[in-house]
C-alpha cells in the first residue's frame, strides 16, 4: 500500500517543492528526477516535521542536483516554419521547402522536407502541416523501436506499455506512469535512433524501478550498457 501527498518547505529564498510517497518502509530516502522534481520516499508513519528536517538537511544537496538535471532540459528552438529554416529529423539536418500544391501534406525529398500547402505564404499554415507529419513519424517509428527495445529485456510483454502518448513536453523526453502508460516527448523524432532508443530502454526500466536509484541504473548499465554515451548524444544533438 502507498499513499502520495503534496509537499513544501522554505529554504532561504527559495521553496522546494516535493511528493511525498509513503509506503511500509523504515527510513526517509530523498531523490530528485531529471524533471527536476524531488521525491521522497517515507514511512507510512513518517510526521511533517521529520520530512521537513530531512528536507532542510538535503536541500543544498537537492538545489545543486536541480541545476545540473536543468542544462539537460529539452531546448525548444524558435522555429519560424519559412522555406530555408533547417529542420531535424533522426538526427540529420533537412532544408524546409514550402511549395504552393492542390493537395496538402509533406513529404522528404533528397535532404529537404518538402511542404505542399494551399496557402504557401502563411507559416501557421505551414507549421500545422510539418507538426502533423511529425507527429505521425513519430507514432510510426516509436512504436517500431519499442518493439526493439523491449526485447532487451527477459520479461518483455511484463515491460510492454498499455498505452503511448505523443506530447510536445518542455521539461522531459519522456515518462512511465505507475499504470504502464508510456508519454513520450514529440520532439524525440528529431533526435538520432540510438538516442530515441535510450529515453525508450530508461523508460522501461521505470516499470520495475520507480525512482533514478542503485537499482534503476544498475538494471539500465545491463540492458544498455553504452546508455551514457547515448544520453550525452542526445543532450548534444538537441541542445
Amino acid at each position: 500500500m502507498t499513499e502520495e501527498e503534496l509537499f513544501s518547505v522554505e529554504y532561504g529564498a527559495t521553496r522546494i517543492e516535493c511528493r511525498v510517497v509513503r509506503r511500509a518502509r523504515k527510513t526517509l530516502e530523498i531523490a530528485v528526477e531529471p524533471d527536476m522534481s524531488v521525491v521522497i520516499a517515507a514511512p507510512m508513519d513518517a510526521t511533517a516535521e521529520a520530512i521537513e528536517a530531512k528536507v532542510r538537511k538535503r536541500a543544498t544537496w537537492i538545489i545543486r542536483q536541480q541545476r545540473f538535471f536543468a542544462q539537460f532540459m529539452p531546448r525548444m528552438p524558435e522555429r519560424q516554419f519559412v522555406a530555408g529554416e533547417t529542420h531535424r529529423y533522426l538526427g540529420r539536418q533537412y532544408r524546409l521547402k514550402v511549395v504552393p500544391h492542390v493537395q496538402q501534406g509533406v513529404k522528404m525529398n533528397r535532404g529537404f522536407i518538402v511542404v505542399q500547402t494551399h496557402r504557401p505564404f502563411s507559416p501557421a499554415a505551414t507549421r500545422e502541416l510539418v507538426e502533423a507529419w511529425y507527429k505521425d513519424r513519430a507514432h510510426t517509428k516509436f512504436a517500431e523501436r519499442i518493439d526493439v527495445n523491449l526485447q532487451r529485456f527477459s520479461d518483455s510483454e511484463f515491460r510492454r506499455p498499455k498505452g503511448v502518448i505523443i506530447r510536445q513536453m518542455k521539461q522531459r523526453w519522456g515518462s512511465m506512469s505507475p499504470g504502464c502508460r508510456l508519454m513520450l516527448n514529440r520532439r524525440l523524432i528529431e533526435a538520432p535512433v540510438d538516442a530515441i532508443d535510450y529515453v525508450i530502454t530508461h523508460e522501461l526500466c521505470h516499470v520495475t524501478e520507480a525512482h533514478h536509484g542503485q537499482a534503476f541504473y544498475d538494471l539500465l548499465a545491463r540492458v544498455l550498457p553504452d546508455w551514457e554515451r547515448r544520453k550525452q548524444r542526445l543532450e548534444q544533438a538537441m541542445a
